[in-house]
């Protein structure tokens, strides 16, 4: 197939293009489209035809469950079960980028949970997602519209790089706000889960709901889209490095004579091939995938990643650099 790219204006999308999307959607197809996280590559969310061109166009595992964005709070009773403490939570955090794990409704393909009895769901905080998943008249699931493992895409032209002629259709409304994906949290058991940190602050939702904790071992993550694979990686190895020991890490791979990228908030080390700097820990959540990308490309062999404090949006930048950083293979697997 041959990708289509209709530009869309984010507040105000226009009711063709939207309809154009939408008979994609209705006709069985892929359309990659922005939230205000990262953008989706959605299909109908009840048809396991349709669901399972995501996995093929992605190259994604097959048990890797997938998130369902509504248009609506009361919509997420179609696909899942609320009770009280959901409830509060969708009042709280909805539009916007939480994602509930919630208990199935008999709707929803097992393509889509992944063969668990479980199913992950938010509405989206963008005028473009909700003005598509209102004229597809159904629910759609969508995971991050990139290949499997990549980072993920916050503009068009990444979701293009990744996913040329494998999507029917490109909805492009210019760079996404947050830039990680969203929160993710297990409200199926006593206490709240947090499964995978995203663009809700933990801080906020121990406010809300009371603690909430950590999954022990790996089993709770298993209920969570995009945790049970490495992901988010470049084509270069990354190097993790805490504040303060940029400067003395930069030193060290320029002793070994390897040309090092920079990414961070701390000033880059001297003789950085390439660096993306942030002021702030918002702005680094928002450029993250983009400077990964941009980075691979430089002409360096690694990118040395420096790792935010383990708080607000922060937790989920470290998260996303862990990950990316992860399983990676390259010249500095045997260093000392």
């Amino acid at each position: 197939m041959r990708t289509e790219i209709l530009v869309v204006d984010r507040e105000n999308p226009g009711e063709e293009p939207i309809m154009r999307a939408a008979r994609v959607i209705r006709g069985g197809g892929l359309v990659a489209f922005p939230t205000e996280t990262v953008y989706g590559l959605g299909a109908d969310a009840l048809s396991a035809v349709a669901v399972q061109k995501i996995f093929r166009a992605k190259g994604r595992p097959a048990d890797n469950p997938l998130i369902v964005h509504v248009a609506a709070k009361e919509e997420a009773a179609l696909v899942g079960q609320l009770d009280e403490r959901s409830r509060r939570l969708t009042d709280l955090f909805w539009p916007g980028p939480l994602t509930l794990v919630i208990r199935a409704a008999g709707a929803v393909p097992k393509e889509v949970t992944g063969g668990l009895d479980t199913v992950a769901v938010r509405m989206p905080a963008h005028p473009v997602a909700i003005a598509l998943i209102k004229s597809s008249g159904v629910p759609l699931a969508a995971p991050s519209a990139n290949r499997s493992g990549r980072p993920s895409p916050t503009t068009a032209g990444a979701v293009l790089e990744d996913l040329r002629d494998r999507v029917e259709l490109i909805l492009d409304a210019g760079s996404t706000a947050v830039g990680v994906e969203s929160t993710v949290i297990d409200v199926t058991g006593e206490h709240p889960v947090l499964l995978r940190p995203g663009g809700v602050p933990l801080e906020d939702l121990d406010e809300a709901v009371g603690p909430v904790i950590l999954p022990t071992g790996g089993r709770g993550k298993e209920r969570s889209p995009g945790t049970r694979y490495r992901h988010y990686a470049p084509s270069i190895p990354v190097i993790l490095v805490e504040a303060g020991q940029v400067r003395a890490e930069g030193l060290r791979l320029a002793g070994w004579g390897t040309p090092a990228a920079y990414v961070g908030m701390s000033p880059p080390p001297a003789g950085a091939a390439a660096s993306v700097r942030f002021t702030s820990v918002e702005g680094y959540a928002r450029g993250l995938f983009s400077a990964l990308r941009e980075l691979e490309r430089s002409g360096a062999e690694v990118i040395l990643a420096e790792l935010p404090a383990e708080e607000g949006v922060g937790l989920a930048v470290r998260d996303r650099l862990a990950r990316a950083a992860s399983g990676t293979e390259g010249p500095l697997d045997h260093w000392p």
